[in-house]
């Protein structure tokens, strides 16, 4: 059973020595905290020895949160060049901050930070015998943006005034810090402050509130900020307020009521003279016209000659056109209507009767 044992033993010393023959020196700092938007610089310096004889390989790697994925590869040098289209997410914004990692040197450059950069980094530093690795966290923070201040409540002498603050964007966690930017430039002595919340209570407010207040919010990375008027005045006479809304009401349904009023006084008027002009209509018959009743006199004239032959018609005697009954023959003379001269020169009388 020893000749085993004697073999772990070799096997056990072997390994060590192979891990201490590279070694990796910028183990100071193993988290990091940026802004989004900046540069951050993730050290990897090591050491070599005279036993490392094998081709020199650098690897950073993005370890995910979740165990049961597996490691991201986002940059690699192996065989004197650099491999950085595996992660595309970075791509354009991460280096190796030497071009020549064979001077010692891995260290790793990430541009223009983002949010989802944040994560578990691992730098493996492989030449054969020796192997050596190292893992740094890496904190993207988003600086507080957007802050906007805001007043809730009534600013009256005597009533209780919110003053608000809230950044709309920024990483948790965020602090707020309210004060006075004019007059005496301290908060009330009544005036309570919720950090966390970011409200500013000033309870029981008075005249000597009045004034420009400022709020800030920061966190870790930054800081924002806003401000608001505030103007406490007296209370509003609310008796005199009541009384000429209601006055004013009155006055605009008398209006109204007058419109309506002359509405109808004038659809009444129009209907009574369309009732009127019907009725004239109705009672007085149209005028007969001239030619008409000549015409019809005539006509009962000139049946009554029956067959009457040109023999018979020696003793009559032409009489004028003018002289023919109208529909005013009955009319005393001098009251008989005068008519425009007629297209017949000559009309004959037969008896009572004349011939056009």
């Amino acid at each position: 059973m020893e000749p085993p044992l004697v073999v772990v033993s070799l096997v056990l010393l072997c390994s060590a020595g192979l891990t201490r023959s590279l070694s990796i020196t910028s183990l100071d700092q193993s988290t990091f905290e940026k802004a989004q938007g900046e540069k951050v610089t993730l050290p990897c310096t090591f050491v070599l020895s005279e036993e490392d004889e094998g081709p020199l390989d650098i690897e950073w790697v993005l370890i995910p949160a979740d165990n049961q994925k597996k490691e991201q590869i986002i940059i690699m040098y192996a065989v004197d060049r650099i491999y950085n289209h595996y992660y595309a997410a970075m791509t354009e914004r991460m280096q190796f901050t030497n071009p020549d990692p064979r001077s010692g040197d891995g260290s790793l450059d990430i541009l223009n930070l983002k949010s989802a950069d944040t994560g578990t980094y691992q730098c493996k530093v492989k030449k054969a015998p020796g192997v050596q690795s190292q893992k740094i966290q890496l904190t993207v923070l988003v600086r507080p943006a957007r802050t906007k201040c805001s007043i809730e409540g009534s600013q009256e002498i005597g009533k209780d005034v919110i003053l608000k603050c809230a950044s709309q964007e920024g990483s948790p966690l965020l602090s707020y810090d309210w004060r006075r930017v004019s007059g005496t430039q301290e908060l009330p002595a009544t005036s309570v402050l919720n950090k966390n919340t970011g409200e500013l209570l000033l309870k029981n407010a008075s005249r000597d509130y009045s004034g420009t207040y400022s709020c800030v919010a920061s966190n870790r990375v930054g800081t924002d900020e806003c401000s608001v008027e505030l103007n406490v005045t007296p209370p509003i006479n609310t008796a005199g307020i009541i009384a000429g809304a209601i006055i004013g009401t009155l006055l605009g349904l008398s209006v109204l009521a007058f419109l309506v009023f002359c509405y109808c006084k004038k659809q009444r008027e129009k209907k009574y003279e369309k009732e009127v002009h019907h009725d004239i209509r109705e009672d007085v018959p149209p005028p007969k016209s001239r030619s008409s009743t000549a015409r019809s006199y005539m006509g009962s004239n000139r049946s009554s000659l029956g067959s009457m032959s040109p023999s018979n018609m020696e003793g009559y005697t032409k009489t004028p056109y003018s002289q023919v009954p109208s529909e005013d023959f009955e009319r005393a003379p001098g009251q008989n209507p005068t008519f425009a001269p007629s297209k017949y020169d000559i009309a004959y009388k037969i008896g009572d009767i004349t011939v056009v």
